[in-house]
């Protein structure tokens, strides 16, 4: 035996080599993971989107009549105070109507003052005969559909007679117009409220229409956010809300709250040419934000983030860990022992960054990140 042994002793060396490297090259290695941990901290839900501040007041000042327009001395950002004169304006005469016009609109002024004449006379009458039905109907004498149609012929009369006296007043200042006013009439133009310049929209000297905007004023110390938001995330917002503003430029997040939800909501076409509904949500910043906020202006972006849902102690695991199983359930693969476990968990509240977990796993536990498709239950694993 021993001399057969010796025989074939480098040939059984060599298939013993042979067997080993077969057994190296087959044998299962460790797929190389990502592991994460589940743990217990804060968790906020909330929706998040670009906003825009802008001045709770702006107020723009336009040209109150046509005429020559002097150079505007004003900058942005200078202070301004109510009732400062801004420029003033050269009016241009107005161009006289020819005499067949202006007897038109003398005939009109006659006629719109006697029928402002017939309703006052009217409304007298009817109001006598108001209280005349209302003392009726205090004794039992009259029925209170007769009172009530007494006091809607007074109320009609009102509405006519302002009515007939707004067109007097029209055709009046057409009648005045129409006399032409004199060259060189200076019309001063003065600022509507206190605060800074935010723009000067027309700053050359030049001739301007009456109406065309010159210049926009309001407060920056006193501005809100405009959160541009899809309609079907608004009617998940409500007053109240709390708001975290990031993005804006300084280090720590400013806290604000939904201060109103307009109930109007428009088209708008996104980057990708999809047709979206959106409404505007109104943010308006806590006053212990306000310090930092000062150095925000008018139209300036920023990202804010209403919160919807959040809890200071919430047991979370990482949202790159979830997968769903053949019944549709929320899935994990735990790492026990360098092996793979597939769990079924459920799952509450999801954000970006975690899963609130209801049942199914414990602080500490580990699992793997973003799971590939080879992995199953007992699946030898490493850390990478």
């Amino acid at each position: 035996m021993g001399a057969l042994f010796r025989r074939w002793r480098w040939a059984l060396l060599i298939l013993a080599m042979l067997a080993a490297g077969l057994a190296y090259a087959f044998w299962p290695r460790a797929v190389p993971i990502d592991t994460g941990k589940v743990s217990l901290g804060p968790m906020v839900v909330g929706i998040t989107d670009d906003g825009v501040t802008r001045a709770r007041e702006l107020f723009v000042v336009s040209a109150p009549v046509t005429g020559y327009l002097p150079r505007i001395e004003l900058h942005v950002g200078d202070p301004i105070v109510r009732g400062t004169v801004i420029t003033r304006i050269s009016a241009r005469p107005s161009i006289p109507l020819d005499a067949r016009s202006r007897q038109d609109l003398r005939g009109a002024l006659v006629a719109a003052r006697a029928n402002e004449r017939g309703i006052e006379a009217a409304l007298v009458q009817a109001r006598r005969d108001r209280v005349r039905a209302e003392e009726l109907h205090r004794r039992g004498f009259l029925p209170r559909s007769q009172l009530e149609a007494a006091r809607t012929r007074v109320t009609t009369q009102q509405a006519a007679l302002t009515q007939a006296r707004a067109e007097v007043a029209r055709i009046t200042s057409q009648s005045l117009a129409a006399t032409g006013r004199p060259s060189g009439d200076l019309v001063s133009v003065r600022a509507p409220a206190s605060g800074s310049v935010l723009s000067v929209i027309n700053e050359s000297a030049g001739i301007v229409p009456e109406g065309t905007p010159l210049m926009a004023i309001g407060d920056p110390r006193q501005i809100e956010v405009v959160v541009d938001l899809l309609s079907r995330e608004a009617v998940r917002v409500k007053a109240g809300d709390r708001v975290e503003i990031t993005q804006w430029g300084g280090e720590a997040p400013l806290s604000g709250h939904v201060d109103r939800i307009e109930p109007f909501g428009r088209q708008k076409i996104s980057a990708l040419g999809i047709e979206e509904q959106r409404v505007n949500l109104i943010v308006a910043i806590d006053r212990a934000s306000l310090p930092r906020s000062a150095r925000l202006g008018h139209g300036f972006q920023v990202n804010a983030t209403v919160i919807l849902w959040s809890q200071a102690n919430s047991l979370r695991v990482p949202l790159g860990a979830l997968f769903r199983g053949a019944d549709g359930g929320w899935r994990v693969f735990v790492v026990d022992r360098g092996r793979t476990v597939e769990k079924a968990i459920r799952i509450g509240h999801l954000n970006d960054e975690y899963g609130e977990v209801i049942d199914g796993l414990a602080e500490n536990q580990i699992v793997v990140l973003n799971p590939s498709g080879s992995l199953v239950t007992g699946t030898r694993v490493q850390n990478r």
